[in-house]
């Protein structure tokens, strides 16, 4: 995938600068433009490895999530609870799944109107392939040794909690 041009400048400080002299000092600002920027970088680069797959990176999440279940499978709502995302996402991603080959979908026996999805054979050859690829890049985070991740973890884990995101333990 091609480089974009490197701007001579940081945009993000140059907008932090711009907004403390309109509006004052606001880390946060900055903060959030470089988290959002980040998380467009980091997309880009692990949709990049696993698109030679035929996926995006949520359909990677949803693969994982399956293999990581005793039966591989799960209800339809179950994985949307899981990956935090609305059930329209979670059919459209397991619906594409469905298409490659590598997922299933039957009707749940313990829910007379649910679905399960369930990792097909081919499903698992995928994701065992798209790992492997994705920790070879350090998930895009290649710039940070396992410290600093760990840092990066624990410095947005209070976001996540302030969020209700999960139930503190």
């Amino acid at each position: 995938m091609p480089k974009p041009l490197s701007l001579p400048f940081d945009p993000i400080a140059r907008a932090d600068d711009l907004w403390k002299q309109r509006w004052g000092n606001v880390p946060s600002m900055a903060a959030i433009t470089s988290i959002m920027r980040a998380q467009q970088i980091l997309l880009a680069e692990v949709d990049a490895a696993v698109k030679p797959y035929g996926l995006t990176f949520a359909r990677y999440e949803a693969l994982v999530l399956l293999t990581f279940s005793k039966a591989g499978e799960l209800p339809m709502s179950k994985i949307g609870e899981r990956l935090m995302v609305h059930p329209t996402s979670v059919t459209n991603t397991v619906d594409r799944l469905v298409k490659s080959g590598l997922v299933a979908k039957r009707p749940n026996p313990n829910d007379g109107r649910g679905t399960l999805a369930v990792i097909t054979d081919k499903g698992r050859e995928v994701v065992e392939a798209a790992t492997r690829d994705l920790m070879a890049m350090d998930f895009g985070l290649g710039v940070y040794d396992a410290e600093e991740c760990g840092e990066i973890f624990a410095m947005l884990r209070p976001l996540r909690v302030a969020a209700h995101d999960f139930d503190e333990e």
